[in-house]
């Protein structure tokens, strides 16, 4: 089980590199919005694998806190564009 919980982390990891490249460089505000939420879904996977290693079931709560504050960033970042914030389409 030890190997299997150190690969996921590693995967996880080079996966949150690649969604903050993404961030970074993404083309336009919506692609960045997109990896943002890929971004906190990943830390969200993190946190739930870091849970099961240590056996700590509290480590759940502060998951399901950064889903929804990543979620609710989504919302607000859709809201804010739809009401015709600054886009470079």
């Amino acid at each position: 089980m030890d190997t299997v919980i150190l690969l996921s982390q590693v995967l996880m990891s080079f996966a949150l590199i690649l969604a903050f490249v993404r961030v970074v460089r993404g083309p336009s505000l919506p692609d960045r919005v997109v990896a943002l939420e890929l971004f906190a879904s990943i830390v969200v996977g993190m946190v739930g694998v870091y849970a099961i290693k240590m056996d700590v079931s509290s480590f759940l709560d502060a998951a399901i806190v950064i889903a929804l504050m990543g979620f609710l960033a989504a919302i607000g970042f859709a809201r804010f564009l739809e009401r015709g914030g600054p886009r470079d389409d």
